[in-house]
């Protein structure tokens, strides 16, 4: 392992006002760029299911797919740390979360995540009292789109940011390394950071958290089709593969010979 690797221990213990960079990989070629370009966390989010495999919502996504896009990103690191996404349907039980955190570590990642608060205590409980190493999932809860009817922005008022304080500080007493705030109100992710001694990630949340993750897919423009909010600019990449074939068919594909 390099000296510099990035463990769940080195985030547990993030320094206080230093940048966290995290970004999302689902395949080797990306999850190796990420790596050589010194991102720090790089995430096998269930997102695959909406980016790369055309699924409406996150919420069809398998073991087997989380698995094997882990072992793939995996395959392209070597100092960036890796977590997985524990994907919907894997963790309704607290023996359930335990088994498949192991099989998604066995895969080489270094944490995994559930999604939910309160609501999921049992089983994040499990996998501090089995000592894997755990990412919190708080604020919108993409897992949950469907009950929820959409994408909408939590910690808007007094009692949903005491909420999200609460439940933030019992994560870190369980024993989690991080905790994502998705489509948190900026202020509320700001309170909940300032809370906290491990880090916040926060997507859609302002910049007061610690560090941000984003889907690498729509920061290079691969997805053009759905665009989040909070994605201002991107680079483009669907026109510039447009064009690209689109030269290949004036040239008679002489480009690619």
């Amino acid at each position: 392992m390099p000296t510099d690797r990035i463990t769940a221990e080195t985030l547990k213990g993030w320094p206080k006002g230093k940048p966290l960079l995290a970004l999302t990989a689902y395949d080797y070629p990306l999850g190796r760029i990420l790596d050589e370009a010194g991102v720090d966390l790089i995430h096998v989010g269930d997102s695959l299911g909406m980016v790369v495999l055309g699924m409406p919502d996150t919420t069809g996504v398998t073991m087997a797919d989380m698995i094997r896009a882990t072992e793939a990103v995996v395959r392209g690191r070597k100092r960036a740390m890796i977590s997985a996404d524990l994907p919907a349907g894997s963790y309704d039980t607290a023996e359930a979360c335990v088994k498949n955190s192991n099989a998604l570590l066995a895969a080489g990642a270094d944490a995994v995540k559930p999604e939910g608060g309160e609501e999921s205590r049992s089983q994040w409980e499990a996998l501090g009292k089995a000592g894997i190493p755990w990412i919190g999932h708080l604020g919108m809860l993409p897992q949950k789109v469907r009950e929820e009817g959409g994408y909408k922005r939590k910690g808007k008022t007094p009692e949903e940011v005491a909420k999200l304080i609460r439940e933030a500080k019992e994560m870190q007493r369980s024993g989690a390394c991080a905790i994502v705030l998705e489509l948190v109100d900026a202020e509320a992710s700001k309170e909940i950071t300032e809370a906290l001694q491990v880090p916040t990630i926060g997507i859609g949340a302002g910049k007061g958290t610690t560090g941000q993750i984003r889907v690498t897919h729509d920061l290079l423009g691969l997805t053009p089709w759905f665009k989040p909010g909070f994605v201002k600019q991107d680079l483009g990449f669907a026109g510039k593969i447009a064009a690209m074939v689109k030269g290949f068919r004036r040239s008679g594909s002489a480009g690619l010979g």
